[in-house]
């Protein structure tokens, strides 16, 4: 049984996370800012032992203190994944530098004030496992969402560096890299036979965690067609709208 901490625990990926680990019997811990959705999530889990935390991340300078009171809930951690981020509006990023920040602090830098009280924390203890969602978006930037793939790469290169300064002490860092998935999140984008399912995904992150690996992609088949979309040549990346476009 193990000790787990969902940052971002109502988005519907880290629901399913969650349903996975009940199901196992860990205990969990889920922290997001809607009282009323996480009131939702821990009853679908209520099965196990669970217990719930309001916090909003947005407030980066508050975040190591909402992660000792996560910490201190469960007596200690064991598995940790961090979950929340937010695709933004990329047009409206391109006009608006303020739209841009929001998109970058939402999916880096709230990320980062998170991992480094955990890092600690873990280093610390000498044992862990911690997993970040981040997106296949991270791996090249594309004009269809290139404001939300580079906070998604600058979270990739930071966490290449945590996990070899983590991996002495025995602390798994695992890259958790989503293709698009079938979720609120996605309700405005046409979907097509490479988007995930919820439970699928779900089932796939805890397989990556438990196994300790470096990078995930997921569903699978993105580490097949993701070396394509970033050693393409420049040039002729360009000119092919089904890569490149919008």
């Amino acid at each position: 049984m193990q000790r787990v901490v969902i940052f971002g625990a109502t988005s519907t990926i880290a629901q399913a996370v969650a349903q996975v680990h009940a199901h196992r019997g860990d205990c969990l811990h889920l922290v997001a800012r809607n009282f009323e959705k996480l009131a939702r999530v821990a009853h679908l889990v209520r099965h196990t032992n669970v217990t719930t935390q309001v916090a909003d991340f947005s407030h980066v300078h508050n975040n190591e203190t909402i992660v000792k009171k996560a910490i201190s809930a469960r007596g200690g951690i064991d598995t940790v994944l961090i979950a929340h981020g937010d695709l933004g509006d990329q047009r409206a990023s391109e006009q608006s530098f303020q739209e841009a920040a929001a998109i970058l602090e939402t999916n880096f830098v709230s990320v980062v004030s998170l991992l480094i009280p955990l890092a600690n924390y873990l280093e610390a203890a000498g044992r862990g496992r911690l997993g970040v969602i981040t997106s296949v978006a991270g791996d090249r930037g594309r004009p269809r969402n290139y404001t939300y793939g580079a906070a998604k790469g600058a979270l990739n290169i930071y966490l290449q560096g945590l996990r070899t300064r983590l991996y002495p002490v025995g602390v798994s860092v695992t890259t958790l890299k989503l293709g698009p998935v079938d979720t609120p999140m996605t309700r405005n984008h046409h979907k097509h036979v490479l988007f995930g399912k919820p439970d699928a995904v779900a089932r796939s992150i805890v397989s990556a965690m438990d196994s300790g690996c470096n990078e995930s992609y997921i569903p699978s088949f993105w580490r097949a067609i993701m070396p394509v979309v970033k050693n393409t040549p420049e040039r002729l990346f360009q000119r092919f709208p089904f890569l490149a476009g919008r």
